[in-house]
């Protein structure tokens, strides 16, 4: 039986551990430190440290590449999201996820490794030279220990809310053990560990959406209590309800989801954000790094069924509303972030409850390492190396990606604290996306497509690009007007304002880079070989059957997709 929240609410923590439930979080914390020790003879030169020696299979990569985007952001950010604005959080997921990732690994994919780069701001140097590359990857580098910050606090915060753990024990210990594991045996131990995360999180996480169906009386159960507490049906639909900003919970209307969130937020993130990217890199040939993204997305259609539907049947079955956090800290009560914590409390008794923590621990470390491996590679590349000291050996590299992990750990922490102060996590994260991955993604896409794209031209969008895009934030902030203005509608809410702010900046990089481009003098076709179409020889796929071309599976997962918004509208 689910616990009632009368008793959750009233209790100073909603779950007391068994044995049974701290020896399934220990064994856990030991295995993932076991795989750390046990790659740090496996991690010596630079190619192992970091890109795992490019020996991953389409799987692995696949599952790693899945993995290192499911922490907090998944699990914890839009449970919330879902509950606070039904099932358009799905749209973040779908259309907001899957054409980006299979055109990642049909497109771009092709170039990244061609060029055998360590990272997206090393294929920037190649294509437009060091200014845009030291450029992307300061952004990186500064966007990626903030998004670490996230995973930190949000396991913090669930480990609070259910078993009343002191949120300082809760950060520096998940810390401690991912420096650990990821400096010892660097991106080769983050995607083994990410793999065998992504397997817990499945595990544990299905509990509450099999469970929650079951006291609800299904989807149609589901449906007809939220349109009995909420007395609308909005929550439950995908696209009908978007055709204006104030016929849905979320403010937003169907050109922010498709042109904001569809096309600027999602090939940014997927194509061109090195925490995912580099992941694939590791994949043992180019097929195998075409397939991985496609295999993800596979694995992509799924998702929200331990992310999304919680939310919903939070909405259905918790007897109470609950509100944003500025009132939740004001009134003692719980809050949107807080919804999944809540339902795991719901539903989970001894030994379940330990394996449902475990799905949680999992997540935010999966994410939290991934940033901080990608921190450390674009640190000690693109940064150190192109900046500070460009003739060292490869062995002080690799030194140098496992103090930095460390470092990178320690900053995370101080952004964990800073995550405090924001009312919702995801209006954090999606401020960080507009700022950094929206122009980026203007950068890369005319880079690899357009061979008339000068290096100044590059740069110069790049930064107009970032730099619009917290013009626009920080006019939002000195004057909320302006949001009507920002996302064309008086009826906007801030979700809108961050798709199109996001848009406003890709124009504006895309813009700028392609005036400038035009009074700068191009580059020549033989320098653009291997780095724009065009300009190079995509290698052939041979005789593969048809049933084993990466074409052909990408095929299946847009029918899929298709299908599901149709079955949701």
């Amino acid at each position: 039986m689910p616990l009632p929240l009368s008793f959750i609410l009233q209790s100073t923590k909603l779950i007391t551990l068994g044995g049974w439930d701290v020896a399934i979080i220990a064994i856990y914390f030991f295995a993932v430190l076991a795989v750390g020790f046990y790659l740090k003879g496996k991690s010596d030169s630079g190619e192992d440290f970091f890109l795992a020696g490019r020996e991953m299979t389409a799987w692995i990569a696949g599952l790693s590449f899945l993995s290192a985007n499911l922490g907090s952001l998944e699990l914890m950010g839009w449970a919330a999201a879902a509950y606070q604005y039904g099932i358009l959080g799905a749209h973040w997921y779908w259309i907001g996820a899957i054409p980006a990732m299979l055109f990642l690994g049909l497109v771009m994919m092709p170039f990244y490794y061609i060029s055998k780069t360590h990272s997206v701001p090393g294929y920037l140097k190649l294509r437009f030279g060091e200014s845009s590359r030291l450029l992307a990857a300061v952004s990186f580098a500064f966007m990626t220990v903030l998004m670490s910050g996230i995973n930190m606090y949000s396991m913090a915060l669930v480990l609070r809310v259910v078993l009343g753990w002191d949120i300082n024990f809760s950060i520096w210990v998940s810390s401690v053990t991912v420096a650990i594991y990821v400096a010892l045996g660097g991106l080769r131990s983050a995607i083994l560990n990410e793999v065998l995360q992504f397997m817990l999180i499945w595990l544990g996480a299905l509990l509450i959406p099999i469970m929650g169906l079951i006291e609800a009386g299904g989807w149609a159960g589901m449906q007809a209590k939220i349109v009995t507490n909420l007395g609308s049906d909005s929550y439950t639909h995908l696209w009908s309800t978007l055709g204006t900003f104030n016929d849905n919970p979320m403010g937003i209307n169907w050109a922010g989801i498709v042109l904001g969130l569809g096309f600027v937020i999602s090939f940014g993130y997927w194509t061109t954000d090195f925490l995912v990217v580099q992941r694939v890199l590791a994949a043992k040939d180019l097929r195998a790094a075409k397939m991985a993204p496609i295999i993800a997305s596979a694995f992509k259609l799924l998702v929200p069924v331990i992310v999304i539907l919680p939310g919903l049947l939070a909405l259905a079955v918790l007897p109470m509303k609950l509100t944003g956090e500025e009132a939740a800290l004001a009134s003692g009560g719980h809050s949107y972030n807080e919804v999944l914590p809540l339902m795991l409390a719901r539903y989970c008794g001894p030994g379940l409850l330990g394996l449902g923590i475990t799905a949680l621990i999992a997540g935010f470390m999966s994410g939290m390492a991934g940033n901080v491996s990608a921190f450390a590679t674009v640190w000690s590349y693109d940064i150190y190396r192109a900046v500070i000291k460009k003739d060292g050996s490869d062995s002080h590299y690799v030194n140098m990606g496992r103090w930095c992990t460390i470092f990178g750990v320690l900053v995370s922490i101080g952004t964990a604290y800073m995550v405090m102060e924001f009312k919702s996590i995801m209006d954090y994260v999606q401020a960080l996306f507009s700022f950094f991955i929206a122009p980026l993604f203007g950068t890369i896409i005319l880079g690899m497509l357009w061979k008339r794209a000068t290096p100044q031209g590059g740069f110069w969008g790049l930064l107009s690009g970032t730099v619009s895009s917290i013009g626009m934030w920080a006019w939002v902030k000195a004057d909320p007007s302006a949001l009507a203005i920002v996302a064309l509608s008086p009826h906007a809410k801030d979700m809108a304002e961050n798709m199109y702010r996001a848009l406003w900046s890709w124009i504006v990089c895309v813009l700028v880079t392609v005036i400038v481009s035009y009074m700068t003098k191009p580059m020549s076709d033989a320098q653009l070989t291997g780095l724009v179409y065009g300009c190079t020889e995509i290698p052939s796929e041979g005789d593969l059957p048809w049933y084993e071309r990466p074409v052909f599976w990408a095929a299946v997962i847009a029918i899929a997709l298709v299908i599901l918004n149709i079955v949701l509208w």
